[in-house]
């Protein structure tokens, strides 16, 4: 089995990083990092090969630094950069690896902007077949902690 992260370099997946790389090392388990690249428009034209070569390379580095996070941290870790949209790219990712659970970070947008536009929280709460773990932002995690500290006596 294994721990499944959609990882983009955003302040959620950072956060996201952090809890997966928790939830593995407690399992015992393989992180595996996961960059969807799918590229919009057309697939053919040197523009869309030059923006797709754009949105891997992006994603190799990004999941290079969190690789690096890993490994420091003792948990084992692969990176899969793959052609997909990142909730399909996380759902395949999960089933082949045995996925336990897939790791995503939050941007700390509401559920109406989530549903509308389409969010890969969104998408995966609704579409996989694997648990699905929403980590929020730092930001948001903070905020209810602070008002709770306040009312108090």
């Amino acid at each position: 089995m294994a721990v499944v992260l959609g990882y983009d370099e955003s302040p959620g997946a950072a956060r996201a990083l952090r809890i997966a790389i928790e939830v593995a090392a407690a399992y015992g388990e393989e992180l595996v990092l996961v960059y969807g690249a799918a590229a919009p428009g057309l697939r053919d034209g040197a523009e869309y090969r030059s923006h797709h070569d754009a949105i891997r390379q992006a994603g190799r580095t990004g999941l290079e630094h969190a690789l690096t996070a890993a490994e420091a941290a003792g948990v084992p870790a692969l990176v899969e950069v793959l052609d997909e949209k990142p909730a399909q790219a996380l759902m395949d990712a999960a089933d082949r690896h045995g996925g336990r659970v897939i790791v995503v970070g939050t941007w700390g947008e509401s559920p109406m902007r989530g549903a509308l536009l389409g969010s890969t929280p969104h998408k995966l709460l609704h579409m996989s077949t694997v648990p699905v773990l929403c980590v929020p932002t730092e930001e948001g995690a903070e905020e209810p902690r602070q008002e709770a500290e306040e009312s108090r006596p």
